[in-house]
């Protein structure tokens, strides 16, 4: 995947958690890392699901898992999986004391019932 259209390994991600959701007092399930941008947003399970609304309103089609253990990258403009990809710059996780779902004191009680399929 390495120079490819969409990506640009030297993009700082926006923050630690989904900017949208923070911005909102909102909570996520995992994150997404923009491979263009560096935007992190909430993935397709969580309520608000940025990641996605971020590449229908970028045509940005590249994103990475920043959750512990994973380095897969999912394009959402050919609906395929990558096992891997080039190294995006540091960090490239969020925080490890972050929890998923997450951030810590803004996950509701049944959050699992708020999950999308």
């Amino acid at each position: 995947m390495t120079g490819i259209d969409g990506v640009d390994p030297s993009a700082p991600p926006t923050g630690t958690g989904c900017v949208e959701c923070d911005a909102a007092g909102g909570w996520w399930f995992h994150l997404r890392r923009c491979a263009q941008c560096g935007h992190i947003g909430c993935c397709d399970s969580s309520p608000a699901q940025h990641a996605t609304a971020h590449w229908n309103s970028t045509g940005h089609p590249l994103v990475q898992s920043p959750e512990p253990g994973e380095d897969w990258f999912w394009d959402y403009a050919g609906n395929e999986l990558y096992e891997s990809g080039p190294e995006l710059t540091p960090p490239a996780g969020h925080p490890a004391d972050q929890p998923a779902p997450g951030p810590s004191g803004r996950v509701p009680q049944d959050w699992a019932r708020l999950l999308h399929g």
